[in-house]
């Protein structure tokens, strides 16, 4: 098939060509690969289209809609938010931008390692490492009196090749976001955050389980399908002591 239906979030459906590339020579086998995965996936061209600065923004999106993490008003952090496309929806949903006329203004804050370029009404750390106390530190900074609604994390270390490794560095990084959304929720904030399929997945959840009501596995649409990615989406933030 050339085509594939997509629903779009209030909309009705739309279809999306898969566009084939045609002249990928001089380009090594891993490039080719990618260029042409990225011509046929129609979210890439979808985002293109609503402005978002990447695909990944339909993952978030998808669980937004279903769950309803992000509403007026709430304090929202983007960890690992490079190139910004959740940091985008972010500000929109929680009306930071004041574009929803009589709903509170939230506020938004984005963190990544690399640079992220501006984004109107949210307040950007570019060049920064979340795992670094500092970092945290700005952060709060930022937030004045604020406690954190809801906590967003699509973080993923530099693969290696070396699987038992990179388990064990994104699942640093998922540890290193739960501690900070302990200590800067309010309750009934929202988690959510990438994990890669491995063992000590299920050891994570019930970790979060001490300080959330429900927790559990989530799988976007927009995930690739031969990705070992999924979210952990943890809901009703119950506070270090039940």
């Amino acid at each position: 098939m050339l085509a594939r239906n997509l629903s779009t979030f209030g909309g009705a459906a739309k279809t999306f060509a898969k566009v084939v590339p045609s002249n990928l020579k001089g380009k090594s086998k891993s490039s080719q690969e990618w260029l042409t995965r990225q011509l046929r996936d129609p979210y890439v061209e979808r985002a293109k289209m609503m402005n978002y600065r990447c695909r990944s923004a339909f993952k978030l999106l998808e669980v937004d809609q279903k769950y309803g993490l992000i509403k007026p008003g709430h304090t929202v952090i983007d960890c690992g938010a490079a190139p910004g496309s959740w940091t985008q929806i972010a500000v929109k949903h929680a009306n930071a931008d004041g574009g929803i006329a009589g709903k509170p203004k939230g506020k938004v804050v984005g963190v990544d390692l690399l640079q992220i370029y501006p984004i109107e009404h949210a307040i950007l750390f570019g060049n920064s490492d979340f795992l670094r106390k500092e970092t945290q530190d700005k952060i709060r900074t930022s937030l004045g009196d604020r406690r954190v609604d809801c906590v967003l994390s699509d973080m993923a270390p530099n693969a290696s090749g070396i699987r038992a490794l990179d388990q064990e560095n994104i699942t640093t990084l998922c540890y290193s976001v739960l501690r900070f959304a302990i200590l800067m929720s309010t309750p009934n904030a929202s988690l959510l955050m990438k994990v890669w399929d491995n063992g000590d997945v299920p050891k994570l959840e019930k970790s979060i389980l001490e300080y959330y009501q429900t927790v559990k596995r989530v799988k976007p649409r927009a995930s690739r399908d031969d990705s070992a990615e999924n979210f952990i989406l943890a809901r009703g933030f119950v506070g270090i002591e039940r």
